[in-house]
């Protein structure tokens, strides 16, 4: 730990179970692991839950850097090696913070936070290079800060996006006329091929700034809509829909009730697109619309062999304790709101009820967990994963992965109603795939607006 240059981060057990291998994220500065976090991943390793196969991934990572250290080399500091970085990395040690002198100490050791908080204080007091704290709990950076420690931050390397404003909507809207816009601006650049039913017009992309393959342009008029279909060589591509034709669009009885959700239904009818994202406040449609898309491919157009709905299961209050039956039977309340779905989708049938338990076995609809999605390979299917705004990334890319061939997924959620302790609307799996995807040709975002809710409703929203 030679140079001043280089910073020492003190990471908290909170960053190393929201990111295992975050060890490999500093660069050239150091790390340093207190051993009190090494005893708190002891004691969450055999919970058996996901955070305790985080906190066996963080101290199998461990091992293997220090499997053939000395006691001497662990405390003054192991250079760190991974294969696949280019940058030179610092140097990992563990600090014995147990040992710090109880005069040495500004808050009590009978908590684990305080003794971590003890430890970075103490450094900070011997030594020149800058000590930083980096932990995932706001209140111990708050009093980390209240201690007198100069530097305290939040674990971000893993965040795409610094702000929930600047998160890819999946469509641009022009101001104005986008035809008329275009004639004043172009000239002999742009170029119009027409295939089939399609009409593809490309333009350089300087008069599309920032577009991505699979995004929705818009304007003010009622007439244009279109989606990108290629960004080669300083030309940008897109495909004519028609706003008309968009909001013509009908899959299940269910018609777009404004342009937002004639977008998100085109993608979620498009065989060639095979991850579609709708994110938006309660009410926008999500739901609706991916059951919707969904039926009617798995029945009526049989593009699909089923239809499987998944979603994470935090409690909003207290539990209520083990649900009896099977696993379907246990995910009823967890998905009540696709049941729901279905109801509205045959308020008018002359028996409802019988109406959605024939569709749930015509379409062979399948309620799972998301704890048992780990090493399935599901084929021909139409998956629905709901509420995924509680995810986090890693649990997003276990699920994604487990699409064979011939499988579409729909992600829904609103990143505004997050009940997961450790998430927020940057840091949610959501937020990530959203980013992720944006360049992916097989896969479409789009940003839902327009709420319908009762007058109760809305008032509640904006005034509780």
């Amino acid at each position: 730990m030679e140079s001043t240059n280089s910073k020492v981060f003190i990471l908290d057990t909170n960053v190393l179970l929201h990111a295992p291998l975050s060890i490999f994220t500093f660069q050239e500065h150091d790390v340093m692991i207190p051993m009190t976090v090494l005893e708190e991943l002891d004691n969450i390793k055999d919970r058996g839950r996901d955070v305790s196969r985080d906190a066996r991934v963080a101290i199998r990572a461990l091992e293997d850097i220090f499997s053939n250290a000395s006691p001497e080399e662990i405390s003054q500091g192991v250079p760190l090696q991974k294969v696949e970085s280019k940058n030179k990395l610092g140097k990992i040690s563990i600090f014995a913070d147990h040992s710090v002198m109880k005069q040495d100490a500004f808050f009590t050791d009978n908590e684990p936070d305080n003794r971590i908080i003890n430890a970075a204080l103490f450094l900070q007091s011997q030594s020149q290079r800058e000590i930083v704290l980096v932990t995932k709990d706001i209140n111990m950076r708050l009093k980390a800060k209240g201690a007198g420690l100069r530097y305290v931050e939040d674990y971000r390397s893993d965040q795409l996006i610094e702000d929930i404003k600047f998160l890819a909507t999946g469509f641009h809207k022009f101001s104005g006329d986008f035809w008329q816009e275009i004639s004043e601006c172009r000239s002999e650049s742009m170029k119009s091929e027409t295939m089939g039913s399609k009409t593809i017009h490309t333009v350089e992309t300087e008069q599309l700034k920032d577009s991505f393959i699979n995004q929705y342009l818009i304007d003010e008029t009622d007439h244009f809509a279109a989606r990108v279909v290629g960004n080669d060589q300083g030309d940008i591509s897109f495909v004519d829909l028609g706003r008309e034709r968009l909001m013509s669009q009908k899959a299940w009885g269910i018609h777009p009730k404004n342009i937002y959700q004639g977008m998100a239904m085109e993608a979620l009818l498009n065989p060639h697109i095979d991850l579609v994202i709708l994110t938006g406040p309660a009410g926008s449609g999500k739901t609706i619309l991916a059951m919707a898309a969904a039926l009617e491919q798995v029945i009526e157009r049989k593009m699909f062999d089923k239809i499987i709905v998944t979603r994470n299961t935090p409690e909003i209050a207290e539990s209520i304790g083990f649900l009896p039956g099977t696993e379907e039977e246990k995910m009823l309340p967890w998905l009540a709101a696709i049941t729901d779905t279905l109801e509205v989708l045959h308020k008018h049938d002359e028996c409802k009820d019988g109406s959605v338990e024939y569709i749930k076995e015509k379409a062979n609809l399948q309620f799972k967990s998301v704890n048992f999605m780990r090493g399935r390979s599901i084929q021909n299917a139409f998956v629905l994963l709901d509420e995924c705004q509680n995810l986090t990334a890693a649990q997003l890319k276990t699920i994604i992965t487990r699409c064979g061939e011939g499988t579409k997924i729909v992600c829904s959620g609103n990143l505004s109603q997050i009940d997961s302790s450790y998430l927020t609307a940057v840091t949610s799996g959501l937020t990530y795939v959203v980013e992720r995807f944006k360049n992916f040709d097989g896969s479409a975002n789009v940003f839902l607006k327009g709420v319908q809710r009762s007058r109760l409703a809305s008032f509640a929203e904006h005034n509780m």
